[in-house]
């Protein structure tokens, strides 16, 4: 049996068969061009659908269901996205558009919530019962499941993580509230205090890995430029671990996940970056290190892990 897993960006649609083990088995993407009229979006989304269905040679019939990934708010229930800013959806009926073109079980899920299911049920994931996935790119996006379902609240806005104040006088996120947990964890956050630690500091290594530009800057420059012994990128980094600990510890105290898993540009850092934050969480965490029970982890799909989340919804509905 065979799913298919849409991933709606704002600038890419993309879609995958996905076999019963998570493996994606064809894949292909068109430009979303998101000022367009919904039902235009929709129907790319299904177009893609039946192209992989073809392109491997299979019958409509082969395929159990379409899973969507979409950013903003979702009505799992009725097929709905109440709200995504981005794509400019209000109550915009995905399902009910999409079976016009495909008919076919169609699920839609919160992209960030997607991503980590396919890591819960592919990925890094996939032995625990516990588990939260956090995304570290241009914002902070979050996942939560509990007990083998994913955490959305009774309104299906929950475990907008990257949106819990961690600082009341912080600096104003996109969301209109400030010192929001991506304003300090997401590479955005990163890459803005890293730019301005190469300007204050003009002899920083960090200046001679951009070649002087600091427009050129990146998730990665600061943690090379501190694994290189520079003391002002060491401070950068040091800024970032301590803001992301807060906020980890914060997850941790509130749903004691069996695991937690970074994923996202930043976690390529890998033990760069989960040696300095465990060692953080754990001076953070009520009960210090014996009471820290939660692993630490680096997610495995990188962005696929959205794409086979959405294909595997279906398991979350057919009971």
């Amino acid at each position: 049996m065979y799913n298919i897993g849409i991933d709606l960006g704002g600038t890419n649609i993309a879609a995958a068969l996905v076999d019963e083990e998570g493996s994606i088995i064809r894949q292909a993407s068109v430009p979303t061009l998101r000022e367009r009229d919904y039902k235009e979006i929709v129907k790319d989304m299904a177009m893609l659908a039946l192209k992989v269905i073809d392109d491997e040679g299979l019958k409509r019939e082969d395929v159990h269901s379409v899973g969507i990934g979409s950013p903003g708010t979702p009505d799992t229930e009725n097929g709905l996205i109440v709200y995504a800013n981005n794509l400019k959806f209000n109550n915009t009926p995905i399902r009910e558009e999409f079976v016009k073109h495909f008919d076919i079980p169609v699920y839609i899920e919160n992209d960030a919530n997607a991503a980590a299911y396919g890591e819960f049920i592919a990925g890094v994931g996939r032995k625990y019962d516990d588990f939260v996935a956090v995304t570290l790119g241009t914002g902070v996006g979050g996942g939560v499941i509990i007990h083998d379902k994913i955490l959305t609240g009774s309104y299906h806005g929950g475990a907008e993580l990257g949106h819990m104040v961690i600082d009341l006088n912080g600096t104003l996120c996109t969301c209109g509230r400030r010192g929001c947990w991506e304003e300090f964890s997401s590479a955005t956050a990163l890459i803005r205090e890293a730019k301005k630690a190469a300007i204050a500091h003009p002899d920083s290594k960090l200046n001679d890995l951009v070649g002087g530009d600091v427009e050129a800057m990146n998730a990665k420059i600061p943690f090379d430029a501190a694994q290189a012994g520079d003391t002002v990128a060491q401070e950068v980094i040091t800024w970032y671990i301590d803001h992301l600990a807060i906020g980890l510890v914060n997850v941790i105290n509130i749903f004691q996940p069996q695991a937690i898993a970074l994923g996202g540009g930043v976690s390529a850092q890998k033990e760069n970056l989960i040696k300095p934050l465990k060692e953080k969480v754990v001076s953070e965490i009520y009960g210090g290190a014996d009471a820290l029970k939660t692993e630490l982890l680096i997610c495995e799909l990188g962005n696929d892990a959205g794409i086979i989340g959405a294909a595997m919804l279906y398991k979350l509905y057919d009971k």
